[in-house]
């Protein structure tokens, strides 16, 4: 972490590697674009390669670069307000859903949570799709623990409400349980 920095370019790469497609995955989700994705990972890279020196303790890195791509996200879709809808099957999904019984409902699962509010879709993205903490969202998000856990419940209420179908439930009581 003191290598990177003063500005060793090859120590911050080791740093930033491990976690390269978590950061697009969670770029990805905000513009639902590969191009964008890419844009805004390498933008964030550049951002947190900047600010790294005020960066004080080196156990909040994952946090920290996760909350500069959820910025440089949010910052791209509001300057380009152009998101284009992406095919379900693009996405990762179903590495990440291990509950879907087959691609439909996967299919069903991703359309479902492109259609929560933002404030939603993150909080359920982080904690189910990345496996962040509670405590650790809230960091991330610049939010108090108990806001991140109504977004939680909230949008997997939501998520019922939009699917209305048995595996949502059965998905939505074993992720209920299991976290």
């Amino acid at each position: 972490m003191e290598k990177a920095q003063q500005g060793d370019e090859q120590a911050f790469y080791d740093l930033i590697e491990p976690l390269q497609n978590q950061l697009y995955r969670i770029a990805y989700v905000y513009v639902q674009n590969e191009d964008d994705a890419v844009d805004i990972f390498q933008q964030s890279v550049i951002r947190a390669y900047e600010a790294l020196p005020k960066l004080k303790e080196r156990k909040y890195f994952s946090t920290w670069i996760t909350r500069i791509v959820i910025n440089c996200s949010k910052t791209y879709i509001s300057k380009q307000m152009h998101t284009q809808l992406t095919e379900p099957q693009d996405f990762d999904l179903y590495a990440a859903n291990e509950h879907a019984a087959n691609v439909e409902e996967g299919i069903d699962l991703w359309q479902a949570l492109a259609q929560l509010e933002e404030k939603y879709k993150t909080a359920l993205l982080l904690r189910f799709y990345q496996d962040y903490s509670v405590r650790e969202i809230a960091y991330i998000l610049d939010l108090p623990e108990g806001t991140v856990k109504t977004n939680i419940r909230r949008g997997l209420q939501r998520l019922r409400q939009l699917l209305k179908g048995a595996y949502i439930d059965e998905w939505v009581q074993s992720v209920e349980g299991s976290h």
